[in-house]
């Protein structure tokens, strides 16, 4: 194994009014943290070699090629997702009728500044077009109408919620596009009123940190019924 190499280092000796800082600098946690920001290992140079290039640039001293590496990796399986998705959709989305009915639903998104591939997966998802563990099995593939989306994105402005608010929503919870107007997201909001007392100012922080409750429609009553995505018990 190659030897480890440290940039010099020198300290200046602690005045009296640094004692305390001095003493901190003794801390096992501070010194690791202190050490790292001034060393790299050959090994972590070789490990990023063995996975996806880098492109020629120089590192901070705070961050190893190992860190950058992970970084970069990530950034390439999310535009590899993006594009896998998109390929999903268009594998599907053939006619016609059915590209006319899918720009139709694009165009219900573009208050909310998304790109094309996000209008995509916010729609592939929510119409079982790509693949969500949210429905499980159970959402058969479905060209979206432009009625529908507009629809409960009506609705849900009507909940108090901006464009901003509701392109956060999107994003966390993309189903809720696939959800029954009726039955679930109007329904749900009238448990959480009448039950709950939970409406307005309330009811909008409740729908921006879980969107998810406005597609529960089971309740196993702690009896699991492997149901646990669209169930109350997760309230």
């Amino acid at each position: 194994m190659e030897n480890l190499k440290f940039a010099s280092l020198t300290l200046s000796p602690p005045s009296r009014r640094s004692g305390k800082l001095g003493k901190r600098l003794n801390s096992p946690l501070l010194t690791i943290d202190f050490a790292a920001q001034f060393c790299y290992c050959k090994a972590d140079l070789a490990a990023a070699s063995s996975s996806t290039p880098l492109p020629n640039i120089r590192f901070p001293c705070r961050f190893s090629p190992s860190v950058a590496t992970a970084t970069w990796a990530s950034n390439l399986s999310t535009k590899h997702w993006m594009l896998h998705s998109t390929a999903q959709v268009e594998n599907i989305i053939t006619s016609d009728e059915d590209q006319s009915m899918w720009e139709a639903c694009r165009q219900a998104l573009s208050a909310f500044n998304f790109s094309d591939e996000e209008k995509d997966k916010i729609l592939g998802k929510a119409f079982g077009l790509v693949h969500s563990p949210y429905w499980g099995e159970e959402r058969t593939k479905e060209v979206p109408k432009f009625e529908t989306v507009n629809g409960i994105l009506d609705y849900l402005r009507s909940l108090n919620l901006s464009d901003d608010d509701l392109s956060k929503l999107l994003k966390k919870f993309p189903e809720v596009l696939g959800c029954n107007l009726e039955e679930e997201l109007k329904g749900n909001v009238k448990i959480l009123e009448e039950q709950w007392n939970i409406k307005g100012k309330t009811l909008r922080n409740l729908l921006l940190r879980n969107p998810k409750v406005l597609g529960y429609n089971v309740d196993c009553k702690g009896d699991c019924i492997a149901q646990c995505t669209r169930c109350w018990a997760r309230f």
